[in-house]
């Protein structure tokens, strides 16, 4: 069966324009990771999760700015924690921020997320859980939703008990990756677990989990009868791998990766500030420049300079024509003046934007 992933569907009173979501990662999901995916063809765009803990504190050591950029919506907010007034302090400032949606994360398996009682830790505690989407889903206006994963421990179906509960506390739309929180991201996602959840309970969901391209996304939507398929690490520093899904092209020139990269530097460099930026991109060198797009020491050579404007020099020098992709892409975005901005809000504790 052949679905059609520019269909609409409604999370909540929120119409999603594509079935096609990018998901909320951290170090990664910065404002210019997000405004990129919904230029190559993501509906639903989400932030990574925010700390309730640096909100509730308005902890000094502030590692980025929550901004909303008029691009991005409709766009979800994560937020994770295990307090509920804190959590629902939090979703009321993710609604005053502009927020389309109010995303909570019950799937973090990082121990440091996990020892506090947040994240995938929640799926051992149901009736906290609860309390918890409860609290949120009534301290705002938003749609709420919740992503998990399977359970903890290996071959857990924790989150066919858990989802319908999540629910009936006020959840609006559910988001699986059905992996345990001990697999990591090892192993296979089994979306057999996500057609059950689909069959249990009656709001959205989700799949999440190896959706690489649009052969995988085609065959979870049918399988599962999920409403979207979430894409995370196949995405990062690769947006050609969503408009592949979409139905376009994932074999980019080399004129368009470098400028999608610099259009990319220069976006994190405004929202984080050069220094920061400076150590953030290392990673994304990589990601863009790697499946077979460039040579290794090439991407090694960037990572070995100083400062933004000599990667940026080296990456013109290897690909000129990028200037004139570059050209075009900056007259798509919006200006920079138009967003939100929320003074002082920590947005990770990975210290990652």
């Amino acid at each position: 069966m052949n679905i059609d992933l520019h269909d609409t569907w409604y999370l909540g009173d929120v119409e999603i324009p594509t079935r096609l979501v990018l998901a909320p990662m951290a170090g990664v999901s910065v404002q210019a990771f997000r405004r990129q995916g919904r230029r190559y063809g993501a509906g639903l765009v989400c932030s990574e999760m925010v700390s309730v803990a640096g909100i509730q504190h308005r902890n000094e050591r502030t590692l980025g700015y929550l901004r909303v950029g008029s691009d991005e919506h409709p766009l979800a907010i994560q937020i994770f924690g295990s307090d509920p007034v804190a959590m629902a302090e939090a979703a009321r400032m993710v609604e005053a921020a502009g927020a389309d949606v109010v995303d909570m994360n019950f799937g973090c398996p990082v121990k440091k997320v996990t020892k506090t009682g947040a994240g995938a830790s929640l799926l051992d505690d149901p009736d906290h859980a609860c309390r918890l989407v409860e609290a949120v889903a009534t301290a705002v206006s938003l749609p709420v939703s919740v992503k998990m994963r399977r359970g903890v421990a290996n071959g857990s179906r924790t989150c066919l008990e858990v989802g319908p509960r999540l629910v009936a506390a006020g959840a609006a739309s559910l988001t699986l990756h059905p992996r345990s929180a001990k697999q990591m991201y090892t192993g296979t996602a089994d979306h057999s677990l996500t057609a059950e959840l689909v069959s249990l309970v009656d709001v959205p969901v989700i799949a999440s989990g190896d959706v690489t391209s649009r052969a995988k996304a085609q065959s979870v939507l049918a399988t599962t009868g999920a409403a979207a398929v979430m894409v995370g690490r196949a995405a990062q520093g690769n947006p050609w791998v969503l408009r592949e899904i979409m139905g376009g092209s994932d074999d980019p020139s080399r004129e368009e990766v470098v400028a999608e990269l610099i259009l990319f530097i220069r976006e994190t460099v405004r929202e984080l500030g050069e220094h920061r930026a400076n150590g953030f991109l290392k990673k994304f060198y990589g990601w863009y420049l790697g499946r077979g797009r460039f040579p290794r020491p090439f991407k090694q050579e960037l990572v070995m300079l100083s400062t933004i404007d000599e990667v940026e020099m080296r990456l013109f020098a290897a690909a000129p024509g990028a200037r004139f992709v570059l050209e075009r892409l900056l007259r798509e975005v919006p200006d920079p003046a138009d967003e939100v901005l929320l003074d002082s809000l920590p947005i990770s504790i990975y210290g990652g934007g």
